[in-house]
């Protein structure tokens, strides 16, 4: 076992890749065999590589990182695509909903609300 805690297969102990395939230096390119046994180790049995994809995304679009970045991390080259992986109508979305209908239950009961002021903007033309 190496200091990361891989067991290389074997034959493979110098390849750099995380699941060799059956020549040597160059990955597996089924990766559905290992990926289950991890997951079973993991106790993660049903998760898909493909959900961690997604997971990766949404992630990154809560914490306010911008789309374009995301999708090249992804090798996305569509934005659509990253749009549909970063389920843009999950948290926080549903977070700003929450906050606006919180404001408008506290002014429909009569208690105070937070008014804002917002600075008229001057036309140039």
């Amino acid at each position: 076992m190496s200091a990361n805690g891989i067991t290389p297969r074997a034959g493979s102990k110098n390849s750099l890749n995380l699941f060799p395939g059956g020549k040597v230096g160059r990955p597996r390119v089924n990766l559905k065999k290992p990926w289950a046994a991890a997951a079973k180790a993991a106790r993660l049995e049903g998760l898909r590589i493909h959900d961690l994809r997604h997971s990766f995304a949404s992630i990154g679009a809560g914490g306010g990182l911008g789309l374009p970045i995301i999708g090249k991390l992804l090798g996305h080259k569509k934005p659509a695509t990253t749009a549909r992986y970063a389920h843009l109508d999950a948290d926080p979305m549903r977070r700003t909903a929450d906050s606006i209908g919180a404001t408008i239950t506290v002014a429909m009961e009569g208690g105070m609300a937070e008014v804002v002021t917002i600075a008229a903007r001057r036309r140039t033309e």
